[in-house]
């Protein structure tokens, strides 16, 4: 059973999809190596590739909880790498999102196929502020999290082959609405589509139809796609 809110739920079922392609384009540019970071300066760099991030929040491992960085008294709201996530905390106290406006979240109850809970908190904050993705910085007892707010970082393309993948393992982390996962990820890249009973149609750019099925409990089923090129 689940210890998050149900507004929380929902906007991780409209972000999982989203963010997870968009996880996999940043982990093609920013290699995973040894890595530092100044968060005064707002930059992290591994690889010989350096981004300008924010920090999200850390998640500490033995009190199994998420501590926000604006409530985290080594920074606070002020600070260079806190400020540009405020909108997190704002868009939480305007949809009622307890998770975005609590400092320090338990997730102790948490069991499911992410690492930990405050995994699926970094995602929804880093669907919510766009850009380039967000990076987990692992340190003894944790792991901070870095939202990647660069030019540098390439955005995600539309792409029909992965979308069946996405969308089920968006759904697997975010089960609340399998037809609002694929949607949200269809309007983002501004693909047009079309929902019926059980079906959602999509016209694909560049030629071509696809259709994702969904059984009598809302879940996706299948996803059948004829692509066809452009101008045929």
């Amino acid at each position: 059973m689940s210890g998050f809110s149900s507004a929380f739920e929902r906007l991780g079922a409209a972000l999982a999809a989203v963010v997870l392609q968009q996880q996999e384009t940043l982990a093609e540019f920013l290699p995973r190596e040894d890595w530092s970071a100044d968060l005064t300066a707002r930059t992290y760099s591994s690889g010989g590739v350096t981004v300008r991030v924010s920090l999200l929040g850390s998640y500490a491992a033995r009190e199994r909880t998420w501590l926000w960085g604006w409530a985290n008294p080594q920074f606070g709201d002020d600070h260079p790498a806190v400020a540009p996530t405020l909108a997190i905390r704002a868009l939480g106290e305007r949809l009622e999102i307890p998770e975005f406006v609590t400092p320090e979240v338990d997730l102790g109850w948490y069991q499911g196929p992410a690492g930990h809970g405050g995994e699926l908190i970094a995602m929804a904050a880093g669907g919510v502020l766009g850009g380039g993705g967000y990076i987990g910085a692992g340190y003894d007892g944790g792991s901070a999290y870095l939202h990647v707010d660069d030019p540098q970082a390439p955005p995600a393309t539309w792409d029909p082959v992965p979308v069946p993948r996405l969308v089920m393992n968006g759904v697997s982390l975010f089960p609340r609405d399998p037809r609002l996962t694929l949607a949200r990820l269809l309007s983002h890249h501004r693909v047009p589509y079309r929902e019926t009973d059980g079906m959602t149609e999509v016209r694909l750019p560049g030629g071509g139809t696809a259709r994702a099925h969904f059984d009598g409990l809302g879940r996706f089923t299948d996803w059948q796609a004829e692509l066809s090129p452009a101008g045929l």
